[in-house]
């Protein structure tokens, strides 16, 4: 997905992963319980940061995020040391 911010300095955008709908056993899980998740696929980086690349996915603080909609879209802008870990498919 092509995005139309660029990120400034040590942040990346991204875009959080839909939650889950069903647990793995099989059970559908409500739209009230579903949390936000926390996994998020990278869409562009600023120039200093070091340790994610365009398409990885991150797990990032929750609440450190800052979130923004454009175009209907909804985006985060997530500091570097905000992301926790990559997540390897």
């Amino acid at each position: 997905m092509k995005t139309k911010i660029q990120p400034l300095a040590d942040y990346v955008v991204a875009q959080n992963e839909e939650p889950a709908t069903k647990t793995l056993s099989g059970i559908y899980l409500p739209e009230n319980s579903a949390q936000k998740s926390q996994i998020a696929v990278v869409l562009s980086i600023g120039k200093d940061v070091k340790n994610v690349v365009k398409g990885d996915r991150i797990i990032h603080k929750g609440y450190s995020s800052t979130e923004l909609k454009i175009s209907g879209e909804e985006y985060l802008l997530v500091k570097e040391e905000d992301i926790i870990a990559t997540v390897n498919q």
